[in-house]
């Protein structure tokens, strides 16, 4: 099973950080990462830009509006992500315990859905089977 797990932060966590030494905090997460890589649970991740380099397309009007971000409030912002492969739930929710986050940090873990979770003899998910395959023959070409 994959899980995807997603940091949020408050603007105060965000604050906090600015407080660490930045060398500090690479060493934290290369050291959670590390153990992720070495326990051959990590399947993906990554760190995002800052809110005001994002922005949101919003589908309530027709054309869909895009607007810069920093976007609505934040209070609480996706700053990155894990994709995690393990065997159940409660092991995705001890890898996340163990994140080297602070307070005003929350992970939001969601499983990722499989190719189990829709009907097999649907044209489209074919497709997407195709397509996967194709995404991994293209990233182990490099």
């Amino acid at each position: 099973m994959k899980y995807m797990l997603i940091m949020r932060d408050s603007d105060e966590a965000l604050a906090a950080s600015k407080e660490m030494p930045f060398e500090e905090i690479l060493e934290a997460m290369g050291r959670y990462n590390e153990s992720l890589m070495k326990a051959g649970v990590m399947a993906g991740g990554d760190g995002l830009t800052p809110p005001e380099e994002g922005f949101v397309v919003d589908f309530s009007a027709d054309p869909p509006l895009v607007t810069d971000g920093p976007y609505g409030e934040t209070k609480e912002l996706f700053n990155g992500f894990w994709i995690l492969e393990v065997s159940s739930r409660e092991e995705a929710a001890e890898w996340a315990k163990r994140c080297p986050l602070g307070p005003g940090t929350k992970l939001e873990v969601r499983r990722i859905a499989g190719d189990e979770d829709f009907p097999q003899d649907n044209e489209w998910v074919q497709k997407e089977k195709e397509w996967r395959a194709q995404l991994e023959e293209k990233q182990a070409q490099g």
